[in-house]
């Protein structure tokens, strides 16, 4: 059944040739070629301010945030790529998700106090991230708590559910066989709204 995804490339730099920026077009493709609907936000082209003052975090975003909380609203999958940097995702990817979650997008105060209500129920998510080391180090040695941190704290508070990744070390480094077989893998991923 042809599902609506909204795809977020997070790769900060809008230059193409860009791994991150390939597999999001992978992905795309594969979808659409299964008839999914698909919606793509492209991070490195927006504006996205930095969240300085906690009082305007309940008040309402820019009119681009409210385009994507629409886009992330209707949307059955989310998808979320980026480059691993300095052990996290980059700050343009933070902010993006700060001002995204602006005026209880994400999460709301529960009237009876207690736990915040989840107000992204019914949707699933996969975080693909690209990193230089290979992903094993990062799981064993870092336990991937970037990762970790943001699908615990940021997608599964929301609701989220299920919540998939896929981690790709050695970017950078591979052959073109190598990341053609990224790029078929992604493709399938998107045909299956996975």
């Amino acid at each position: 059944m042809p599902k609506t995804i909204c795809l977020l490339d997070g790769h900060p730099h809008e230059a193409a040739g860009h791994f991150c920026h390939a597999l999001a077009d992978a992905y795309a493709k594969g979808a659409r070629s299964a008839g999914h609907k698909v919606r793509r936000i492209d991070l490195a082209k927006m504006e996205i301010p930095c969240l300085r003052d906690p009082d305007d975090f309940p008040k309402t975003p820019p009119q681009a945030i409210l385009d994507c909380q629409n886009a992330v609203r209707s949307a059955d999958h989310v998808v979320i790529i980026y480059p691993l940097w300095l052990g996290a995702m980059p700050a343009l990817v933070k902010s993006f998700f700060e001002q995204l979650s602006r005026h209880e997008f994400a999460v709301a105060h529960s009237e009876k106090g207690g736990w915040p209500r989840k107000m992204l129920k019914g949707k699933s998510a996969r975080v693909i991230v690209t990193m230089g080391m290979p992903s094993a180090a990062y799981k064993i040695f870092f336990q991937a708590h970037g990762v970790k941190a943001f699908e615990s704290a940021v997608l599964a508070m929301a609701g989220f559910k299920p919540i998939r990744e896929t981690l790709i070390g050695g970017a950078g480094e591979f052959s073109k066989k190598r990341a053609a077989r990224y790029f078929d893998r992604m493709a399938k991923l998107g045909a299956e709204a996975r």
